[in-house]
């Protein structure tokens, strides 16, 4: 990227989160991510180098090991002109959700990562001419803790999300609970993985958002934005899964489109992807823990109809969810197991503070820390050491949990046979496919008292305004075989 011939006009604004902003090249497939601060921030340029550096580094040297090279996109840390970035913010700010305007994008250290949009083309996979479709998923967190450290039995029986839903809408921050449960998704029986990927596209929220040739066609934008038109949607995805047009118009179709792509992405979901260094710890446990969550819509309506347990036919080893998943279970101890372990590293840290260096809590995220991610031992000998590997562990377990998967598809042409690359076959075309993993920030350490805390807050509120109301009857989902 050449710095000296940058032009704000040829970037347009991609999205947000929380911590960064992302704008897109209108003809080059590479976006810039700028981070995001409070007006009243006060990081140095060299903080701001650090901090990206260690994003870059954290990607390339651990979380690669947990999904394999071809699937954790890290990119680099590229030096702008400060006019270039300071004209480019004035550009985009009217096109930014309100929500995401109480922090301001960095402008004054001339800093950013450069990265590939993967909403329009994957290096090796596609031609650049071809239409591509791209589904971008937050699946959060695929398991029910079952750690002896938790304390409220609720916790054993409702995923975290399922509860966190109520606290979310009771506060106004969504306007009704989705029906998504991540214990669905991550399952692997096909017919609970459908209806998780329905129920995320009845209720998006910032949990799905859906890219045709690198445009949001679908998804939130703000947080209050009611979910966008299925027959809408419909009308974008029909040229992709029946390119001849042969499907009658009106709801029939809208179903049928909609039920393709569900079908299409539990395969590319479900699909086997490269190995990886990391794929032969012992973090997923085979019988311990639930396999299916109480408040799961998908769950209700078996028991309702006298079964007892609801399968879980179990994710291939190979396929990134399984990846996801195993990161995820870093989080051996839950938070109240962890809690008083970071409560031991921060009396060290605040009786020797020149140690956090040396500590590597703020990197470099290199091989030795990736080495002490692979102790899975749960016995605490009360060392500084043993509860230093178990904070390090949870954070890279709270990074897995927020991560999201990037599908990007392109049918095929009629008679093309793509050589080495995989398949996905529907009911009226074929299309080559490609996965990746975003949003692999390594999450601070200082979040962990905000994390014990709110997790009290979700399980509190649910325990008192949740449970004791009585299951309402009329509700009724009409299961259909894979």
């Amino acid at each position: 990227m050449d710095a000296a011939k940058m032009d704000e006009n040829e970037w347009t604004y991609h999205g947000e989160g929380n911590k960064s902003l992302v704008v897109a090249h209108a003809q080059r497939c590479v976006v810039l991510r700028f981070l995001k601060f409070p007006p009243n921030r006060n990081k140095t340029s060299e903080e701001i180098f650090r901090h990206l550096q260690n994003i870059v580094d954290f990607g390339k040297n651990v979380m690669t090991e947990f999904f394999g090279e071809n699937y954790v996109h890290h990119g680099e840390v590229v030096q702008l002109p400060l006019d270039f970035v300071k004209q480019l913010c004035l550009k985009i700010q009217a096109e930014r959700p309100e929500s995401r305007c109480d922090k301001d994008l960095d402008t004054l250290s001339g800093y950013a990562m450069c990265l590939p949009n993967l909403t329009r083309l994957h290096t090796s996979h596609f031609a650049e001419h071809r239409p591509i479709l791209c589904v971008e998923i937050k699946p959060k967190c695929g398991f029910i803790p079952f750690s002896r450290h938790v304390t409220q039995e609720m916790k054993h029986k409702v995923c975290r999300y399922c509860m966190h839903q109520h606290l979310k809408v009771a506060t106004g921050k969504w306007k009704q609970i989705s029906k998504y449960c991540p214990l669905d998704l991550f399952s692997g029986n096909k017919q609970r993985m459908h209806f998780a990927l329905k129920s995320l596209l009845q209720e998006a929220q910032n949990n799905l958002k859906i890219f045709k040739n690198g445009e949001l066609i679908y998804g939130c934008r703000d947080h209050r934005d009611s979910a966008a038109d299925w027959n809408e949607l419909a009308g974008h995805l029909k040229p992709f899964f029946y390119p001849s047009n042969g499907l009658v118009s009106g709801p029939h179709c809208t179903r049928t489109v909609i039920k393709e792509l569900i079908h299409v992405i539990t395969l590319t979901l479900l699909s086997s992807t490269d190995k990886c260094r990391a794929g032969d710890m012992k973090v997923v446990p085979n019988s311990q823990g639930r396999s299916c969550c109480e408040a799961s819509p998908f769950s209700k309506e078996l028991l309702r109809n006298g079964k007892s347990h609801v399968e879980g036919s179990g994710l291939p080893r190979g396929c990134l969810l399984y990846k996801t998943l195993q990161a995820q279970m870093l989080d051996l101890l839950d938070i109240e197991g962890l809690y008083p372990l970071y409560r031991r590293v921060e009396r060290h840290l605040q009786e020797f503070p020149e140690e956090r260096d040396l500590l590597q809590m703020d990197g470099p995220y290199n091989e030795a820390f990736y080495q002490k991610l692979c102790d899975l031992s749960t016995e605490d000998d009360g060392t500084l050491a043993y509860a230093l590997t178990k904070v390090q562990q949870y954070r890279v377990a709270m990074t897995a949990k927020d991560c999201s998967i990037m599908i990007a598809l392109s049918p095929c042409l009629q008679d093309e046979c793509p050589d080495q690359r995989p398949i996905i076959p529907a009911s009226r075309t074929r299309f080559t496919f490609s996965v990746s993993v975003l949003d692999l920030d390594l999450k601070p350490y200082e979040s962990i008292p905000h994390q014990h805390s709110l997790d009290s807050k979700i399980v509190s509120y649910y325990l008192r305004h949740v449970l004791p109301k009585k299951e309402p009857e009329d509700c009724t989902l009409v299961l259909h075989k894979v």
